[in-house]
C-alpha cells in the first residue's frame, strides 16, 4: 500500500528527494521544507504529480 513519490523544489523546480508514504493514511500531497542544492538554501518542497 506504500506509494513512491518525488519532492520538487517550489522555487527552481528541481527534483531533489525521493520518498514513500502510506496512501491510505496520508492521501493528501506531502509538503516539507528541505535543502535545495541548486538554490543553496532551505525551500518548500512539494510532492510531484
Amino acid at each position: 500500500m506504500r506509494d513512491k513519490f518525488i519532492l520538487r523544489c517550489q522555487e527552481c523546480g528541481e527534483e531533489n528527494y525521493l520518498g514513500n508514504k502510506n496512501k491510505r493514511l496520508h492521501p493528501d500531497r506531502v509538503e516539507v521544507k528541505k535543502y535545495c542544492p541548486r538554490c543553496n538554501k532551505k525551500t518548500v518542497h512539494k510532492e510531484k504529480k
